[in-house]
């Protein structure tokens, strides 16, 4: 299913201004996950009016990054993508992108789009941000 991952400089009140965007668009929040990230943060959503929702999102100054794409909660340590990679070739999955979508302290988010994304949810169960990913 088709994520969108919403970085936000400022944690403080960002869930409020996202989900009052859309709402102003007509677009009804199906999924959506917030995680603060040092002093900004993340927002991952699921809406019924994909295309209406980048476009309004876009428009009032966010940078959504959107595929079908599983979020990992990863250490900001050398190796830690690395281990990673090495897991999905382990299991013979191959990763279409893969971008640091948040930083921030001692974690880092990431968007990863693999070439079977149940078997890399299977694999990269722990780092999920989402769970299953649904």
């Amino acid at each position: 299913m088709k994520e969108i991952i919403v970085p936000v400089e400022h944690a403080s009140g960002a869930l409020a201004t996202v989900s009052e965007t859309l709402a102003h668009a007509d677009v009804n929040i199906e999924f959506i996950e917030a995680r603060v990230l040092g002093t900004g943060g993340i927002i991952v959503l699921q809406v019924d009016r994909y295309d209406t929702a980048i476009r309004t999102l876009s428009e009032a100054g966010f940078r959504a990054v959107t595929e079908d794409a599983l979020v990992l909660d990863l250490e900001n340590r050398p190796g830690s993508l690395a281990e990673v990679a090495s897991r999905l070739k382990d299991a013979r999955i191959g990763i279409h992108s893969l971008r640091i979508v948040a930083r921030a302290g001692e974690r880092s988010l990431v968007a990863l789009v693999a070439d079977d994304p149940d078997a890399a949810r299977r694999v990269l169960a722990e780092e999920l941000v989402c769970g299953d990913g649904a």
